[in-house]
């Protein structure tokens, strides 16, 4: 049996069978993943990836399931979560694993009095999805703070690249273009004090309330901007804030983000990124860039 093999690697309190993937998604939809797995560490990973790859199963590599829409069929392979916490300061530098949620990297910097990660604060996604996408707000990035990123390349080795060597766009970097999975980042250390940090922390705080609708599971920003191209400008201007397909919306708050307003379905979420596309091309010409991954 698979879980047989995969129990040989993997504790059995970290295996989960037929999944339901609305658990660990922001948009609470889709439907089961064959294999749910959680890895505590490298061997952990390169065990089930090695498995996978000897039984012809696809992987995924989860985070916080914030920029993921898994589809109502669900998912046909093993989708890998990974633990990789550690959290700590060495060698004058922030070290995170990747599985560190960033908001935790942002409050462990204001409490050893370190600036420059403000700006997480309110993104909930963890510190490897927010390396891989550039994450960023409110005019700063990851690539801002990034000092160097340790993954496992496609032969299971351990490799450490620079900053410089991330190849960072716009919510873009080369672990887009190769099957690199991060394992951890390192973040420079600038001096600051608790008020001043406090005090920029809590400004985009209530930016994020005022202007975003927290309130109602969503996965941010649905598509990227360009700088011909403000989409949550355009989607306003169309006029589709509140538009609904089922049981999701554009937001009436933020014309940017889609909503769940209760009993969404995955595929009412595609099919208005769908129709939001075509709006935007049929009124102004512009192709959107979706940020969101569908699985």
């Amino acid at each position: 049996m698979i879980y047989e093999d995969i129990a040989r690697g993997i504790p059995e309190k970290n295996i989960h069978i037929n999944e339901d993937m609305s658990k660990h998604t922001s948009f609470k939809v889709g439907g089961t993943a064959d294999f749910f797995i959680e890895v505590d560490d490298v061997s952990e990973l390169i065990y089930i990836l090695k498995l996978a790859k000897q039984m012809k199963m696809k992987t995924y590599i989860l985070g916080n399931g914030t920029n993921t829409i898994i589809k109502d069929e669900g998912f046909r392979g093993i989708i890998i979560k990974l633990n990789f916490r550690h959290l700590n300061i060495e060698k004058e530098k922030i070290a995170a694993g990747a599985g560190i949620p960033v908001a935790l990297l942002s409050n462990f910097a204001y409490r050893n009095k370190i600036k420059g990660f403000e700006f997480l604060s309110g993104i909930p996604g963890t510190v490897g999805g927010a390396v891989k996408m550039n994450a960023g707000a409110y005019n700063s990035e990851i690539k801002d703070i990034l000092v160097n990123t340790t993954y496992l390349d496609e032969k299971y080795n351990i490799v450490k690249i620079e900053n410089n060597e991330h190849n960072f766009s716009y919510r873009n970097s080369i672990f887009f273009q190769k099957k690199w999975i991060i394992i951890g980042s390192t973040f420079k250390i600038q001096e600051g004090t608790k008020e001043e940090i406090k005090e920029k922390m809590n400004q985009m705080s209530d930016a994020r309330k005022e202007k975003q609708p927290l309130d109602m599971p969503n996965a941010g920003s649905i598509f990227k901007r360009k700088e011909d191209c403000i989409p949550a400008s355009l989607i306003d201007k169309a006029g589709l804030k509140g538009y609904k397909i089922g049981g999701a919306m554009i937001s009436e708050k933020h014309a940017g983000f889609i909503v769940n307003t209760g009993n969404a379905t995955a595929e009412d979420i595609e099919k208005l990124i769908k129709y939001t596309k075509k709006v935007i091309k049929e009124k102004f010409n512009k192709d959107l860039e979706q940020e969101v991954i569908i699985l």
